[in-house]
C-alpha cells in the first residue's frame, strides 16, 4: 500500500506561531505575519508540488479567504497539485455545488477533491443564513450529497425532502473523473452520513487506540451501506534531524502565548457543538501539562488553535514510525500542516517522506526523477559524481 500525502493552505495567513482560526477562534496576527497571498499561497502550494504532496487542503469560513476561489487562481501556477476544497451543504444548492465541482474538474483537469464540512457551530452558521440546528444540519448533508452524488451519474433528480427540495436537476456535462469527496464527523449523526457518501473518511489527530475505535465503528457502518471507502488523518507536524530539535521547537511554539490567552481560546472552543472539538480539549486538558500524550504525538496546538489541535513531534524516523503505525490501522491519507506552513512541507518532505519511500510506503505522485550518475562542470578534467 502506497500512502497518500496532502499539505495544508493557510488561507487566513501563516505565521512562525500557531495560526488560529476555525470554530470561532480569531485567527489573530497570521494575517500580518504572512498575510494570505496568491503569491505567497502559489509558494506553498508550489513546494507541495514538488516535495510530493498529493493535494492541498484548503479550509472553509469567515476567518478565511473562499476555498473555491482562492484554490482556482492557484491551478494555474501549479501543474499537478489537486485541490482539497472544504465547503458547506446547505450554504449553496446541491446542483449548482455538482455544476461548480465539474467545471472545476474540466479546466483544471480533474485536480479538484472535495470536503465536506457540515459545520459545527450553530452561530456561525446563522451568520450565513443557516438556521438549522446540528442534527438537521447533518440529515440536510446527507440529503445534499444523494443529490450531488446522483447528478454526477448522469440522472436527472427530483427530491422533495426534509431540507432540500430540487426538481428536474440535471447537469448538462458530468465530472470526468467525478471528485473524491473526504467527509469528516465524531458524532453519532456523522458516522451514517460517511458511511453513504464518502470515498474517504477523515479523523482528527488522536492517539492510535482511540481512532482503531473510531474506524472500527466507521467500517461497521459502511460495511452495512454496502460500500468500502478510505480513511485518512489529519495531523500538524514537527519534525527535525534530531528529537531534541523537534521538542525544542514545539516548545518555543508555546512559549510566547501567555495563559490568559490559552484560557481565553479554550473558554471559546468548549462553546463549540463540535463532538471532534470535544474530544480534541479532551486530549490537552487545557494546560501545558502532559501534552505528549501518545508517543510523538503534541496536543499543544490546541490549546490555542481550534479544530485539528494534535502534531506529530519528532525526528524524522520518528515521526515516519509514528505514520507506519498509523497505517497499520488502515489510514492511507495524511493530511498535515505545520508552522510556518511553507518552510515544514520541506521539513516533512525532504526529511520523512525519503525515509517511508525506502521502507515501501510511499512513492512520488509524479514518479521518481531521473538522476544522472555524474555531471559535467566546465573547466574540469573529470566528470563530477552526483551527490
Amino acid at each position: 500500500m502506497s500512502l497518500t500525502f496532502h499539505w495544508f493552505l493557510p488561507t487566513s495567513g501563516d505565521s512562525r506561531d500557531i495560526v488560529g482560526g476555525g470554530h470561532g477562534v480569531a485567527p489573530g496576527a497570521a494575517a500580518r505575519a504572512r498575510p494570505a497571498t496568491t503569491a505567497y499561497l502559489g509558494q506553498i502550494a508550489r513546494s507541495a508540488e514538488q516535495l510530493g504532496f498529493e493535494g492541498v487542503l484548503t479550509p472553509t469560513g469567515a476567518w478565511c479567504e473562499d476555498a473555491w476561489i482562492t484554490t482556482a487562481m492557484l491551478t494555474e501556477v501549479t501543474e499537478r497539485l489537486k485541490f482539497l476544497v472544504a465547503f458547506r451543504p446547505g450554504l449553496l444548492s446541491p446542483t449548482l455545488a455538482a455544476h461548480m465541482a465539474t467545471t472545476y474538474q474540466r479546466l483544471s483537469q480533474g485536480r479538484v477533491l472535495l470536503n465536506v464540512v457540515t459545520g459545527g457551530e450553530s452561530a456561525e452558521q446563522r451568520a450565513y443564513g443557516d438556521f438549522l440546528d446540528k442534527e438537521g444540519r447533518y440529515a440536510r448533508t446527507d440529503e445534499f450529497l444523494h443529490v450531488v452524488r446522483s447528478l454526477w451519474r448522469g440522472e436527472t433528480v427530483t427530491l422533495d425532502g426534509e431540507h432540500v427540495r430540487v426538481e428536474g436537476a440535471k447537469l448538462n456535462r458530468l465530472p470526468d473523473p467525478i471528485p473524491q469527496v473526504y467527509f469528516g464527523g465524531s458524532s453519532a449523526a456523522a458516522g451514517p452520513v460517511s458511511a453513504k457518501h464518502s470515498d474517504v473518511y477523515l479523523t482528527w489527530g488522536e492517539p492510535p487506540a482511540q481512532v482503531a475505535r473510531k474506524l472500527e465503528w466507521i467500517r461497521g457502518l459502511t460495511a452495512a451501506e454496502g460500500r468500502t471507502q478510505r480513511y485518512g488523518i489529519r495531523l500538524h507536524t514537527i519534525t527535525r534531524d534530531t528529537s531534541e530539535e523537534a521538542w525544542a521547537e514545539a516548545s518555543r511554539l508555546l512559549r510566547g502565548i501567555s495563559d490568559d490567552e490559552i484560557a481565553k481560546v479554550q473558554a471559546g472552543l468548549h462553546r463549540s457543538e463540535s463532538e471532534g472539538q470535544r474530544r480534541m480539549l479532551a486530549l490537552n486538558g487545557g494546560t501545558r501539562d502532559r501534552l505528549e500524550i501518545s508517543p510523538n504525538l503534541w496536543a499543544g496546538v490546541g490549546l490555542i488553535r481550534g479544530g485539528a489541535g494534535t502534531a506529530l513531534v519528532g525526528s524524522h524516523t520518528e515521526v515516519a514510525d509514528r505514520i507506519e503505525e498509523y497505517a497499520a490501522l488502515g489510514l492511507s491519507e495524511f493530511i498535515l500542516s505545520g508552522y510556518p506552513h511553507l518552510e515544514e512541507a520541506y521539513w516533512f518532505g525532504e526529511g520523512v517522506l525519503p525515509i517511508l519511500r525506502a521502507r515501501g510506503l510511499w512513492h512520488h505522485p509524479a514518479g521518481e526523477p531521473a538522476l544522472r550518475d555524474t555531471v559535467i562542470v566546465p573547466f574540469t578534467p573529470e566528470p563530477v559524481r552526483a551527490s
